[in-house]
């Protein structure tokens, strides 16, 4: 059951209060740490964000896993990192929870406020909770299909939804989840999913139709700004059935919510060995073929990089000479700690996010934030 608004923390990220933040975090954070995301939102403003951010996808569903995430976001929140990523499905809701836990106890500390912290959640993907029914079908049919949240038709590939009525019940959870009443950044989480089961025309007119509800959750103050997190929508070809066509949503966004419409972010993989986002002319924009960190850059739309470690996979093996291109960050400096800095010190790049459920995570991680990065360019961030 929702809890009532009153129980929600109040407010929500906003420039003063990240300007603030960025301001007194006791690390020294060196230049181009703090970046710019421009919410064009009534009560936010322009945000400032960290170029690194704490993911929550991995680890297994205990309260241990909880306890560690909690204690792991709490000090990077005391440390200089303002960006906190999760999603409803990220380990059966507990991520959620936990950051709420975080959020909760980094207030109690006086290390932050809400207005000072930048939190982003998905909804799209078909999540349980706690404890999976004996017959989810049955299950999926009297939570979601007979109250007509969604049909059967709108359900695609067993687990990912995106009408309307389903976006604004997910976000909703969320905000339970999270104890907030708003919450800063909310993505559709891997749209092009719906791409395996339905036609492009299709798509569009559902993406359209999810835009509208999000807009109109801006409005209601549920949320800051929108946008997409995906896998590999972003980085393939137009010619390949998954693709995404950043220059076809910023569209779909500016014809339900007008020249103000609230698409401005995007989420995507990118890091040492997955480099699409910059290398691979994924996009077309009036014709021309373009990365999509160029594309977005036009659009201004700012990107966030998933997957920074790629699953941690990267915080060993670097060859000696990647890591003579950190040379920056001395030689003591970890694999990790390079593929970080790669990653935060690449044009039109807002934050990095790396899973960090534990202290040790944190402080490896953010042994990197006094080094000097990559100032973003203005129209990105």
């Amino acid at each position: 059951m929702m809890r009532s608004v009153a129980a929600l923390v109040p407010g929500r990220a906003d420039a003063a209060g990240t300007a603030q933040y960025a301001h007194r975090v006791p690390s020294r954070c060196g230049n181009g740490h703090f970046r710019i995301l421009p919410t064009r939102t009534e009560g936010a403003g322009d945000v400032t964000v960290s170029s690194l951010g704490v993911g929550t996808y991995l680890g297994p569903e205990t309260d241990a896993a909880d306890d560690e995430y909690v204690e792991a976001m709490t000090k990077a929140l005391a440390v200089g990192v303002n960006v906190l990523d999760t999603a409803v499905n990220y380990r059966s809701t507990r991520s959620e929870r936990a950051v709420r836990r975080a959020i909760s106890e980094g207030i109690r500390l006086g290390s932050i406020t809400r207005e000072q912290v930048i939190v982003c959640t998905k909804g799209g993907y078909l999540t349980f909770g706690n404890e999976k029914p004996a017959d989810p079908r049955r299950w999926v049919q009297e939570t979601y299909v007979k109250t007509g949240l969604f049909t059967w038709s709108d359900f695609v590939a067993g687990c990912h939804c995106m009408t309307p009525a389903y976006l604004k019940n997910q976000l909703d959870r969320s905000r339970e989840n999270l104890g907030l009443e708003t919450v800063d950044v909310y993505y559709i989480h891997n749209p092009e999913t719906q791409l395996s089961a339905i036609s492009r025309e299709t798509f569009y007119t559902r993406i359209r139709e999810a835009f509208g509800a999000l807009e109109e959750a801006c409005s209601e103050g549920k949320l800051s700004v929108y946008g997409t997190a995906t896998w590999n929508g972003f980085r393939v070809a137009p010619e390949n059935r998954g693709h995404l066509s950043l220059e076809e949503l910023v569209a779909a966004a500016r014809e339900v919510g007008g020249d103000e419409h609230h698409f401005r972010v995007v989420q995507l993989p990118y890091n040492l060995r997955m480099q699409d986002a910059a290398t691979i002319n994924s996009q077309l924009m009036k014709g021309k073929r373009m990365s999509l960190l160029s594309a977005a850059q036009q659009l201004g739309v700012s990107v966030v990089a998933s997957a920074s470690l790629m699953q941690a996979i990267l915080c060993k093996g670097l060859a000696e000479e990647t890591r003579t291109s950190f040379s920056e960050l001395g030689k003591n400096a970890t694999d990790a700690q390079c593929a970080l800095q790669f990653v935060r010190t690449t044009p039109g790049i807002l934050t990095a996010l790396a899973g960090m459920r534990t202290m040790a995570h944190v402080e490896e991680n953010t042994g990197i934030l006094s080094y000097p990065a990559v100032p973003m360019s203005g129209s990105v961030a």
